[in-house]
């Protein structure tokens, strides 16, 4: 309790000093200690030095840089719940405000407090990871309720739950292109990538979640439980709540994938044949469905080539962007070894009802894990050239399929031009999802 008190007193302390100047760090040069205890339990701690507030105003967006007055790194849900409790209790006239940073992957300062306290998600670490695998399989039960899970803390890296679920032969359903975020900011948030179609962003795979809210409150939740809470903190930006630990439905793994570009110059053609392939009729025919446009960008198809094979090389070699604005169909079938005859039929199969240019067809067979952690590949090639801290001024966009063609001539065809260099994916989705 002493420390408790000990914490209000500081941060008023603090907000006294704010109203008489505007430079924070006088406030602070008074301040001996770098951190102290949160509280007997938790174990927790909270930083003041300069390293740490430079870093916990940094984001992947490197567009804005808001230092807080405090870093907090918590090691249990307690610690998350006294702070924020007690900062509600500072009441209405307070401005002190708290956001939750992950592995700070947002664009535009979002896990940033401007003079507030920045809570360290990655630092909650208890309890840990907790697999559940599921009903007997003979079981006749299709619930979720049966299927295999795993719980994990809200920091937790989705790259760390991967390796450790694949120790039982499972995996998540759904994921991010990047798998070196955490939890709890891609559920705030949808956590969508090529698998969405079918199993729908990472906010549809989640059974249970346990939550910090605006009170300070520890609420657990879920569809049955708590469900506006549930509904509103997935995808919620996190203006509802701190997600702490949530339950993530899980299947059985594969071991292998085979990968598959092809090229459009015609986006009508390219949309269709994305929309065929997630229809209901077609919804078995790959495990992941996503695209991307390419503006202006010559030798293309020769820097695939380290990456994948042309079915036909004498074609291959014959294609010429000549600059257009292509667009990239990306395909991935999961298989295991045994299988490979099979998935090479059906892979056949689907893509000759596709209308890509035929010479633009290339393949490659990975591992399930180099195919989902493909992207941080290309993250570290980036940051041995010292790009990968750029700034970012991305956007993400939900577009109706009745507006699709519109935004497309308008975006594609005049503002983004010949010098456009960044990426523009394109991901179909199913609404019901």
């Amino acid at each position: 309790m002493n420390i408790i008190a000990f914490l209000r007193s500081f941060t008023i302390l603090f907000l006294s000093c704010v109203t008489i100047i505007t430079r924070f760090d006088w406030c602070f040069s008074s301040i001996t200690t770098s951190s102290f205890s949160l509280n007997a339990v938790g174990g927790g701690h909270f930083s003041f030095d300069e390293t740490s507030l430079r870093n916990a105003a940094k984001d992947f967006g490197n567009r804005f840089q808001y230092q807080p007055i405090a870093v907090m790194n918590p090691e249990s849900v307690s610690d998350i719940a006294n702070t924020i409790k007690h900062v509600w209790l500072m009441g209405p006239t307070s401005h002190l405000t708290v956001a939750a940073r992950g592995h700070a992957h947002s664009l535009q300062g979002q896990a940033q407090a401007p003079n507030g306290i920045v809570i360290n998600m990655e630092s909650l670490k208890l309890p840990g990871m907790h697999l559940h695998l599921g009903a007997d399989s003979d079981s006749d039960s299709d619930s979720d309720s049966d299927s295999p899970y795993v719980d994990v803390s809200g920091g937790e890296l989705w790259i760390n739950i991967l390796h450790e679920t694949l120790r039982f032969g499972l995996t998540p359903r759904s994921w991010t292109d990047y798998l070196h975020l955490t939890v709890g900011g891609t559920l705030s948030n949808a956590g969508v990538s090529g698998q969405a179609f079918r199993h729908g962003p990472q906010i549809s795979n989640v059974q249970q979640l346990e939550i910090v809210t605006g009170t300070g409150q520890v609420v657990n939740c879920s569809k049955d439980e708590n469900g506006e809470l549930f509904h509103s903190v997935l995808g919620g930006l996190g203006q509802f709540g701190i997600i702490t630990r949530a339950r993530i439905l899980l299947e059985p793994a594969p071991t292998m994938v085979k990968w598959i570009r092809v090229l459009y110059s015609d986006f009508t053609a390219f949309t269709r044949d994305q929309e065929k392939l997630i229809s209901s009729e077609n919804n078995n025919a790959f495990d992941y469905i996503e695209g991307f446009v390419i503006i202006n960008r010559t030798g293309l198809l020769n820097n695939w080539r380290s990456t994948f094979n042309p079915q036909d090389p004498i074609q291959a070699n014959q294609f010429k962007s000549d600059g257009r604005t292509l667009f990239c169909l990306e395909l991935a079938k999961y298989f295991n070894p045994q299988d490979i005859d099979f998935v090479n039929e059906e892979v056949e199969k689907h893509l000759s009802y596709l209308h890509y240019i035929e010479s633009t067809l290339f393949l490659t067979e990975v591992t399930y894990v180099e195919f989902l952690d493909r992207v941080h590949v290309s993250e570290l090639k980036l940051r041995s050239k010292g790009l990968w801290d750029v700034p970012h001024p991305w956007l993400n966009l939900f577009v109706p399929r009745s507006n699709i063609h519109k935004f497309a001539e308008v975006v594609f065809g005049n503002i983004l031009t010949e010098t456009s260099n960044g990426p523009v994916l394109i991901y179909p989705v199913n609404k019901s999802k």
